[in-house]
């Protein structure tokens, strides 16, 4: 099987810091991969590396497919009513209406159509940066604490849009602090180098 993501013999240095080194690891078709550490080990470094927004300090990053990424910072125009800065997105990632109508249904934010963003709450901002990404179509979802915030409802309808994801051969490279109810959701514990 190709992997859809891969990386091999990764290091990350930030500042004068190293953060990792020699990590490999592949994603494939409905893997599912958690991001394990305490603060400060390099689980967002590597999301962030993934995406092709920093460069390793050493090894190779191969992306066979499109990625969308959920990190700290919700990436919606924060004076637009929440549609219009879905739409933002779906033009550059050259998706219909539709595909932001369904995520929005998938993530019971509809309601909230007409609503700026600077107005939602943290969940709620956290559950439209998830319409963004399932919106998108991109095969690879890398999700950096995606469920800071949310209420057990949101959570379960983000676990639900994850097992969709993955049922669709979509892969997933998580980072988070506490569990969610992802099935075979395999791990790896980043310790922080000494």
């Amino acid at each position: 099987m190709t992997a859809l993501l891969g990386l091999n013999q990764v290091a990350c240095i930030r500042g004068d810091r190293l953060l990792f080194e020699n990590l490999s690891l592949s994603l494939g078709r409905a893997d599912a991969l958690w991001l394990r550490g305490p603060n400060g080990a390099g689980k967002s470094s590597l999301i962030r590396l993934a995406a092709g927004l920093l460069r390793p300090a050493a090894g190779t990053i191969e992306r066979r497919e499109r990625v969308a990424l959920i990190d700290e910072a919700s990436a919606l125009d924060a004076e637009l009513p929440l549609r219009r800065a879905l739409d933002f997105w779906a033009r550059i990632d050259t998706v219909d209406g539709h595909s932001v109508d369904r995520a929005m249904d998938d993530m019971a934010l509809g309601s909230l159509a007409e609503v700026p963003v600077a107005m939602l709450s943290t969940g709620q901002r956290k559950r439209a940066a998830m319409v963004r990404v399932i919106a998108s179509g991109a095969p690879i979802w890398l999700l950096d604490e995606p469920a800071n915030g949310m209420d057990d409802a949101a959570q379960a309808r983000l676990v639900a849009a994850i097992a969709k994801h993955r049922s669709n051969g979509g892969a997933l490279l998580l980072a988070s602090h506490f569990a969610l109810a992802i099935a075979d959701l395999a791990e790896l514990d980043m310790d922080p180098v000494a």
